[in-house]
């Protein structure tokens, strides 16, 4: 079996689990984990509105989108 490198960030939220001691901490850990990425997301579309990239209609477009994976039986 070949050998997993980490980077530093994995490095860094493995380090702090050791501060985990519950639940309810892990519960706690993975909602301002979870609302971090959310918050990134939300900048970042706020970014492509700003720079034009997203438009009212483009948006609307992705209601009817349906993207699949093709797959080979």
């Amino acid at each position: 079996m070949a050998a997993t490198v980490l980077n530093d960030a994995q490095i860094d939220i493995l380090n702090m689990m050791q501060w985990v001691k519950s639940p309810e901490a892990l519960t706690a850990l993975k909602q301002a984990i979870s609302d971090f990425f959310a918050r990134k997301a939300e900048d970042e579309m706020n970014d492509l509105w700003a720079r034009g990239e997203m438009t009212q209609e483009k948006f609307e477009s992705f209601a009817t989108l349906h993207e699949r994976t093709p797959y080979r039986r």
